[in-house]
């Protein structure tokens, strides 16, 4: 028996069976793919909040600032309070050039500007979850950043904010009327800082930490024992210390259980010259103040470097002259300032923040 295929048969059915699979594979391989991706794009979406974190946790401000606009959740990560507990600005400086006038600094727009930048981002992506500040003592930062700071972290516990010459009195106040529940604050000494202890025994109902950079004096003192005598911690580190001062306070603040006074220059009686002297031992009386203290902390010893540099400096340290991480440091644990952190690193200087 003999089969005739036509050529004209062949011709006809060839192509469209070929055509048919074709574009049948084709078709299933699309829906492939994007099942793929959708499935793919679940897969990220639906991971664990605490697996985001944790990835999130290795990036600086300026990779995260994308990273959340790719989803809800990711954006839900991205402000997760165990990112943003702490936002350490250490590394940012201003270009700045001393004056003679008060505020005895002038500093830049550049700098300025690139100030609000940095914290327009940390602030948008940390949606107030920051519960610690930390700034360099030279960023000298104006009433504008400080209240911008204020309205955007309703939970601050934790300032160190070291320079304040361009800060105004009824800036600073303002701030602290936001910060109900700040603990602790590190600053500059000031001219007149019962204004702001004041403000702090009104507004922070749970304050308890302080610690001074500068000149301790009689000022200081009787603003702080009367307006803040519930004060647990305080350090004086580096720092001039009138002997006069330091016995108010252990005289006067009963509820005080740490107090560092470690490499100051302790200033006692006045000479015949008109000079104090500097007293190199503590007294027996002091000793004996210092007794019922849970912790004291003091050294002012000849072989310690710290101290030698005090005395050098004549009582004003110069921190720009020594080791980024010396002024960061304090013999108090809780005050005591570690590593730069993550968020704001050398690769945000060097990339992000050119203007």
């Amino acid at each position: 028996m003999e089969y005739h295929v036509s050529e004209r048969n062949i011709g006809a059915l060839e192509p469209r069976s070929t055509h048919h699979i074709s574009l049948e594979l084709h078709e299933n391989s699309d829906s492939t793919r994007m099942a793929e991706i959708k499935s793919a794009s679940r897969r990220w979406e639906d991971m664990e909040t605490d697996v985001l974190v944790k990835i999130f946790k290795e990036l600086n401000m300026i990779e995260l600032a994308p990273v959340a606009l790719v989803c809800h959740a990711w954006r839900s990560a991205c402000s997760d309070p165990l990112l943003w507990n702490t936002l350490d600005l250490g590394l940012l400086k201003s270009n700045f050039i001393q004056t003679r006038a008060s505020p005895y600094i002038w500093v830049d727009d550049r700098s300025d500007r690139k100030l609000m930048k940095v914290l327009r981002i940390g602030m948008s992506l940390s949606r107030g979850t920051v519960a610690c500040l930390v700034f360099h003592f030279n960023l000298y930062m104006k009433d504008e950043h400080l209240s911008y700071i204020a309205e955007r972290c309703p939970h601050l516990k934790r300032l160190v904010m070291p320079a304040w010459n361009r800060i105004t009195k009824s800036g600073i106040c303002q701030a602290i009327q936001r910060w109900e529940e700040l603990e602790s604050l590190t600053m500059p000494s000031i001219a007149n800082p019962s204004y702001i202890m004041e403000e702090i025994s009104r507004s922070c109902k749970n304050f308890s930490h302080l610690k001074v950079m500068g000149t301790f004096d009689m000022n200081f003192a009787s603003a702080i024992a009367t307006n803040l005598p519930k004060l647990r911690v305080l350090s004086i580190r580096c720092s001039i210390l009138t002997r006069e001062a330091l016995v108010f306070i252990l005289d006067c603040m009963d509820q005080l259980e740490v107090l560092n006074i470690s490499h100051c220059l302790l200033l006692d009686s006045l000479m015949a010259t008109g000079k104090k002297k500097v007293s190199r031992e503590l007294d027996s009386e002091i000793r004996s103040k210092v007794a019922r203290l849970r912790e004291f902390l003091h050294c002012q010893s000849g072989s310690c470097f710290a101290c030698e540099r005090i005395t050098r400096d004549e009582g004003l340290m110069r921190w720009y002259k020594y080791e980024e991480w010396f002024w960061r440091q304090d013999e108090v644990g809780s005050l005591t300032l570690g590593d730069y952190g993550k968020l704001f690193d050398e690769a945000c200087l060097d990339l992000g923040f050119r203007i």
